[in-house]
């Protein structure tokens, strides 16, 4: 799993797309046709994920948001991020 620290910049992968739907999020990933569903911290995640912000900037935005301790939600997106670079919906930090 890709590594992620406080400092790194993310961005959406060249073929993946978020589209609003009801509810909630999906995800697809253009290259595979692949759909992945998004709950609500996951869709705000990605909803602040612009290429520009880093990790600790996301985490700042989505503290203002969701009533939980900063530390869990360092540890928490960091985990996501990683996550998400492994399956392709965020582009690979490193490369």
């Amino acid at each position: 799993m890709a590594e992620i620290g406080s400092e790194t910049v993310l961005r959406m992968a060249d073929d993946a797309s978020v589209q609003h739907v009801g509810d909630g999020a999906v995800v697809l990933l253009a290259r595979s046709g692949q759909l992945y569903t998004c709950n609500d911290t996951t869709e705000a995640f990605l909803g602040k994920v612009n290429g520009a912000r880093n990790l600790n900037q996301i985490v700042d935005l989505l503290s203002d948001e969701f009533e939980v301790d900063k530390a869990t939600l360092d540890q928490d997106m960091a985990e996501l991020a990683a996550e998400l670079v492994a399956e392709g919906i965020l582009a690979d930090p490193g490369a």
